[in-house]
């Protein structure tokens, strides 16, 4: 069996889900927050990329962490929020105002992009963030939104920072450096799924659990996942992550959200598919093929 960490299981980072008038429709983000919960997630994300927080106001970001602090705070649950940008000094600000919360237990915080600074830049830069941050950060690591990949080797002087928990691992498969950090992590830093696809075998390898967009869909079973490679249940964990990969293909077929937010409104979940400019509505064939991926999970 794996030993635990603070971040273990399957974190949710919710939609943001809006009304057919373009308001945030706070009522379905509390029921969809608790519906996660309900099914054994660990924890929330609010204001990751799922959520589309460059498509909202300082006022509606507000008001979005409002909803999840209240939720996590009735359910004793863990709250990350996504906060951060490519720019030090902007990335300071945004995490101090997270001490408005306290509900939150930690902030998930992209490696700068487009400026693609060097790997001891990057190192540089969250060494200077989480010396201020009122709370733990997880390093988001995604390059090829980035622009700036990172070895083990980097990976893991991040993870000896203090006040670094983890990694969100989002490189677009099952690499090479996935497998040497996983194979000597630092103590107390947690690695975490960051591409649906790729969840069931970054589990297999020792990752504490996920950030997963397509748990919307399935969260019962993406726990259930988690809870087989953590129990040791080959077989259970070996059906349930190809069909899970398979929901997540489709869950991804077009940009993410589009997809998730068209079957979550076709299951009257939320009040409408809508996504901001420049995101469109998923085609209506997307969401029909995740919903019966999603019927094949059960």
């Amino acid at each position: 069996m794996m030993p635990h960490t603070p971040l273990d299981g399957i974190h949710v980072p919710l939609i943001t889900p809006f009304t057919a008038d373009g308001r945030i429709a706070k009522t379905a983000l509390e029921r969809l927050a608790h519906s996660m919960l309900d099914a054994g997630s660990a924890g929330l994300v609010a204001l990751g990329t799922t959520g589309e927080p460059a498509t909202l106001t300082p006022q509606e970001k507000t008001a979005v962490i409002d909803v999840c602090a209240r939720v996590c705070r009735e359910r004793r649950a863990a709250l990350t929020v996504g906060a951060g940008s490519n720019a030090t000094l902007h990335s300071t600000t945004a995490l101090a105002e997270l001490s408005r919360w306290p509900e939150v237990t930690g902030a998930l915080v992209p490696v700068p992009y487009f400026t693609r600074p060097s790997p001891e830049g990057v190192l540089a830069h969250f060494a200077e963030l989480a010396a201020g941050s009122p709370v733990p950060l997880i390093v988001y690591h995604i390059p090829y939104r980035t622009g700036r990949p990172l070895d083990a080797r980097a990976l893991r002087e991040l993870g000896r920072l203090p006040g670094v928990a983890g990694v969100k691992y989002a490189t677009g498969g099952i690499d090479q450096t996935a497998v040497q950090l996983l194979g000597g992590l630092p103590a107390d830093f947690a690695v975490l799924a960051g591409d649906d696809v790729f969840v069931s075998p970054l589990l297999a390898l020792g990752a504490a659990g996920g950030i997963l967009a397509s748990a919307h869909l399935a969260p019962e079973r993406f726990v259930d996942l988690a809870t087989a490679w953590r129990n040791g249940d080959l077989m259970r964990a070996r059906e349930l992550g190809h069909a899970l990969a398979a929901l997540s293909t489709a869950a991804f077929a077009e940009p993410n959200p589009t997809v998730i937010k068209g079957v979550l409104h076709a299951q009257g979940r939320i009040p409408a598919p809508d996504v901001r400019l420049p995101l469109l509505p998923a085609e209506p064939t997307s969401v029909d093929a995740a919903l019966k991926c999603l019927a094949d999970v059960g």
